[in-house]
């Protein structure tokens, strides 16, 4: 398989995004860092994609008890390597809550975006609001700092939870 993304990615009317992210995809990431195809990362890249398709978020714990009705044997530091390094190629988001936990997900690879969770059902949908290149610029200038990057976590409860229609 050559380097090509061959992911796509839907919007639904509610903001999810569910990315078309194939289990070829990521064993081509993992070997394209010279890494051996394996039963274990195999069976990550499968569940991956399958929550990929769903657009449903998960934690590491979570992953690797899924993980482990299929493989007995598989180690709880193979899929948070598995994770981590997924997470640092871009594949994964970390999407954090409002009470300090986080979970993973699979977003919109190479599109900048953010993330609005809900503190009642930790809903989490993508979001394209940021800052302007005049904020950036304005806060550079008011810190002093060389602005190498951005993440910004937005937090509130959904129509669903509020019990109203928006």
């Amino acid at each position: 398989m050559s380097g090509e993304n061959t992911s796509s990615a839907t919007d639904s009317e509610d903001g999810t995004r569910t990315l078309a992210l194939t289990t070829e995809d990521i064993l081509a990431r993992f070997d394209a860092l010279g890494l051996r195809n394996t039963r274990p990362r195999r069976l990550i890249a499968e569940r991956l994609a399958a929550l990929a398709a769903s657009g449903k978020e998960f934690t590491a714990q979570e992953l690797w008890e899924e993980l482990l009705a299929h493989d007995p044997h598989m180690g709880r530091a193979t899929v948070y390597r598995a994770v981590d390094l997924l997470l640092e190629l871009g594949l994964l988001d970390r999407v954090s809550f409002a009470d300090g936990s986080h979970c993973f997900r699979v977003c919109g690879r190479g599109r900048h975006h953010h993330h609005l969770t809900c503190t009642q059902c930790q809903r989490v949908i993508e979001i394209n609001a940021c800052f302007s290149q005049e904020e950036m610029t304005s806060i550079a200038a008011l810190t002093g700092f060389i602005i190498d990057g951005h993440q910004i976590e937005l937090f509130g409860r959904c129509a669903a939870c509020r019990g109203a229609k928006v």
